[in-house]
């Protein structure tokens, strides 16, 4: 499903007035053969199992401490309860419990500006993809999607009176199209009942179908998100083999050619062992396809099952990627530990677009 996970999946953003949530779901003990999703990469794959049970790549490393800046304090507080018994009343489902992000207190408290923030992840919580970043638990056969939740979604996310929405999903490579169908009708039916609010959609790959991207990008959508995850050599490592450097390229790729004016979106996850040259090499990429907006954030191990932490990555270095990206020309680079690729994602899409408002009025 769409990526916030470990590294935690982003978020989809609506700025609600009613807050919403819904019950999590643990992951459970996989038989090392399903792990995880993410909204750009879902999957199951076969893992080779090391001593003690455990892939090559997971366990826990005891060199390698968690900084404080990452350190954050369980969520609590009115507005967050609110908001979870909203979004379970309405069962809804969000990125912000099922990939465990850490900014989930934030988020659902308001952030310090007052705008409550969530994602909303359609097709339900089981992902057919076991990529090994990710804590949404996966299924090779998931239950079918609720035809009824396009318009159930879109009528509670109108009720909030939200200006910005993310949605996302789990990978459903059971579904023909992916999903993209689902998703394009959740947008249409918010677009009818609120024709100004500005919907990002943070997808899978769609196991590359371009078809899938076109139907998608024609439903009114605003900012087309899908996450690469990680660098080039990584990706079979971090993601599932179903997924794809090259895949999530074309797919970014042909999202904003297919419509003049669509915003594409992805990120990536920091601290799995790339360096800065495999950095600079995947940015060069998005660039040379145009993507817009970037995020980057700390891969956080959710589990001894999942991928260790090769490194706690400083919020300088952090801090330095945001000025990099930028001046390289992506419209904006959002980057921090805590960054999750649909992390204020309104907030983050506002403030880019006054930013290139008052620039281009300063150059006429």
């Amino acid at each position: 499903m769409i990526r916030q996970s470990l590294y935690n999946t982003p978020s989809v953003s609506f700025s609600t007035p009613s807050p919403t949530a819904h019950k999590r779901h643990r992951l459970a003990p996989p038989s090392w053969g399903t792990i995880r999703c993410d909204a750009s990469s879902v999957s199951v794959e076969k893992k080779v199992v090391g001593p003690g049970g455990l892939g090559p790549h997971t366990g826990r490393d005891p060199n390698v401490k968690k900084p404080e800046w990452l350190r954050q304090k369980a969520p609590q507080g009115e507005r967050f309860l609110e908001i979870k018994e909203s979004l379970s009343q309405l069962k809804l489902n969000t990125v912000c419990e099922e990939a465990q992000c850490p900014n989930i207190g934030e988020c659902w408290n308001g952030g310090g500006d007052g705008i409550a923030t969530a994602t909303i992840m359609l097709l339900g919580d089981t992902c057919t993809r076991g990529c090994r970043f990710c804590a949404v638990k996966t299924s090779r056969n998931p239950s079918p999607p609720d035809p009824m939740e396009p318009e159930n979604t879109a009528k509670a996310i109108a009720s909030w009176g939200v200006d910005y929405i993310v949605l996302t999903s789990v990978d459903r490579d059971d579904i023909p199209d992916g999903g993209s169908g689902h998703f394009a009708q959740t947008v249409k039916a918010l677009k009818n009942l609120k024709p100004e609010i500005m919907v990002e959609c943070l997808t899978s790959d769609f196991r590359g179908d371009l078809k899938a991207v076109e139907t998608l990008v024609h439903s009114g959508l605003d900012v087309f998100a899908h996450n690469i995850e990680t660098v080039k050599r990584l990706q079979r490592i971090v993601r599932d083999p179903r997924a794809g450097y090259e895949q999530s390229l074309s797919v970014l790729k042909h999202a904003k050619h297919s419509k003049e004016g669509m915003i594409t979106k992805t990120s990536i996850m920091l601290g799995l062992g790339e360096t800065d040259d495999e950095v600079k090499e995947a940015m060069a990429a998005l660039r040379a396809i145009d993507v817009d907006i970037m995020t980057f954030g700390q891969y956080l191990q959710p589990t001894p099952l999942h991928l260790t932490v090769k490194e706690y990555v400083t919020p300088e270095k952090f801090a330095f990627w945001k000025e990099y990206g930028e001046s390289i020309g992506f419209r904006y680079v959002a980057s921090g530990p805590l960054v999750r690729s649909s992390y204020r994602a309104g907030e983050l899409f506002v403030k880019t677009m006054v930013r290139e408002k008052t620039k281009n009025a300063g150059d006429s």
